[in-house]
C-alpha cells in the first residue's frame, strides 16, 4: 500500500522548529474555552503558581521566539533595520502588556509610571551591565559608535525627564494626574522626537548605528541576505498573535496578587518589564560576548527609546479612551535613581569604548534598584 503525501523536508523543518507556535496557541485555546474553570481557583496558592507560571511562561517564550525571528531578519536586512525590528517588536509586546493589566484590573494610576522605570533599570543598568562585563570578560576594550550612542541618549534624556521626572513638579487640579493639555503636549512631544529620531537613524545618518571596525562575513553566511524575509516576517506575527490574548490573561493573576495579597503596586510594572526586557537582553549579552558591542549598544539603547517614546504616548491615549488616570512622575529614591542611570549612562558611552569596571557600575546601581523595591 502506497504511503500518504509526505510533508517536503523544509516545512517538517519548520514545523520542528517552530514547536513552540503549537504550545502558544493551545495555551490560548485552553484559557479561551475554559477560563472560568481555571481562575476561579486562584486562592488556592498551589493552583495560582501553576496559572502564573504557566501563563509567564508561554508568553515569556513566545516573546523569546518574537526576538529570535527578528534575529532572522537582522540578519539579512543588516543594522539598523534588523535591530529596529526587534525594538519595535518587543515595545508592541509591551503596549498590549501594559494596556490589558490597565483595563482589565482596578485602576492602577502607576502601572505605566513603575512599568516604564523598571524597564529603563532593568536595560540600562542590568542589561547594559551585564553585556559591558561579558563583552569585556575575555578583552581589554569593546569599541562602538560614539555618534550612535550619543544620538540615543541625546533623545532618551530629554524624553525620560519630561516623561518621568517634570510630571513629578507640575501637580495639576487632579494631583500628579497630568492634566489634559500636559497629555497632549507630552504625546505629541514624544511622537514627534521618536519620528525624527527614525527619520536619522533609518535615512541620511544611518552610518552613527553601524561599526566601521565590524568583523567580516564568513563567505557561507553571504547568501542568508539572498533568502526571502517573509516567512520570518509571518512567524514573527504570529508568535505576536497569541501574546495579546495571553497577556490579557496573566493580569488577572496579577491583579490578584496586587489587590487579594497587598502585593506592592510596583509588583506589575515589575513582571511587565521582566517580559519585556528578558528577551532582548538575551540578544544583547550574545552579541557583546561576540564581539559585536555596536548591535548591543542599538538594541538596549534602542528599546528604552522606543519604550519611552512610543509607550508614554499610548497609554496617555488609553487612559484618556477607557477613564482610567495615570501618574508618570517618579518620586524619593525612584527619581534619584533614575537620574543617577542616566549620568551614568552617559559617562559610560562618551569615549566610543567600554571596558569591564563600567560594566560592574552598572550592575551595582541594578543591584541597588532591587534593593529599593524592598524598602518601599
Amino acid at each position: 500500500m502506497a504511503d500518504g503525501p509526505a510533508l517536503p523536508t523544509g516545512a517538517t523543518d519548520l514545523m520542528r522548529e517552530e514547536w513552540f507556535l503549537g504550545v502558544s496557541i493551545a495555551t490560548s485555546l485552553a484559557f479561551l474555552v475554559f477560563q472560568d474553570d481555571l481562575f476561579s481557583r486562584l486562592p488556592d496558592p498551589l493552583w495560582f503558581t501553576v496559572v502564573f507560571a504557566w501563563l509567564f511562561a508561554v508568553v515569556l517564550g513566545s516573546a523569546l521566539s518574537v526576538v529570535r525571528q527578528a534575529d532572522h531578519l537582522a540578519e539579512r536586512l543588516k543594522e539598523p533595520y534588523g535591530t529596529l525590528i526587534l525594538t519595535l517588536a518587543i515595545t508592541s509586546i509591551e503596549v498590549m502588556a501594559i494596556s490589558a493589566v490597565m483595563i482589565h484590573g482596578e485602576n492602577n494610576p502607576t502601572l505605566a509610571r513603575d512599568t516604564l522605570f523598571a524597564v529603563v533599570m532593568i536595560i540600562l543598568n542590568g542589561m547594559v551591565g551585564l553585556s559591558l562585563l561579558l563583552g569585556a570578560w575575555r578583552r581589554p576594550e569593546q569599541q562602538h559608535n560614539l555618534q550612535g550612542a550619543n544620538a540615543y541618549l541625546g533623545v532618551i534624556v530629554p524624553l525620560a525627564t519630561l516623561s518621568l521626572v517634570m510630571p513629578t513638579f507640575l501637580s495639576g487640579p487632579d494631583g500628579q494626574h497630568p492634566s489634559a493639555p500636559r497629555q497632549l503636549i507630552l504625546g505629541i512631544l514624544s511622537v514627534g522626537l521618536y519620528a525624527t529620531f527614525l527619520f536619522l537613524q533609518a535615512g541620511r545618518h544611518q552610518d552613527y548605528f553601524t561599526d566601521g571596525s565590524n568583523r567580516r562575513e564568513p563567505p557561507g553566511e553571504a547568501a542568508l541576505y539572498h533568502e526571502p524575509v517573509w516567512p520570518h516576517a509571518l512567524l514573527l506575527f504570529a508568535y505576536m498573535g497569541p501574546v495579546v490574548f495571553l497577556v490579557e490573561q496573566l493580569a488577572r493573576p496579577i491583579d490578584y496578587i496586587i489587590e487579594t495579597l497587598q502585593a506592592p503596586t510596583a509588583f506589575g510594572g515589575v513582571v511587565m518589564a521582566v517580559l519585556v526586557a528578558t528577551p532582548e537582553a538575551i540578544s544583547a549579552v550574545r552579541a557583546s560576548i561576540a564581539n559585536n558591542l555596536q548591535r548591543s549598544v542599538n538594541i538596549f539603547l534602542g528599546s528604552v527609546l522606543s519604550t519611552i517614546g512610543l509607550t508614554v504616548p499610548a497609554m496617555l491615549v488609553i487612559s484618556r479612551l477607557y477613564g482610567h488616570p495615570v501618574t508618570l512622575g517618579l518620586e524619593h529614591g525612584d527619581l534619584v535613581m533614575l537620574l543617577l542611570t542616566l549620568a551614568v549612562s552617559i559617562i559610560t558611552f562618551a569615549s566610543g569604548r567600554t571596558h569591564l569596571m563600567q560594566g560592574a557600575v552598572h550592575l551595582v546601581l541594578f543591584l541597588a534598584y532591587v534593593l529599593l523595591i524592598f524598602q518601599q
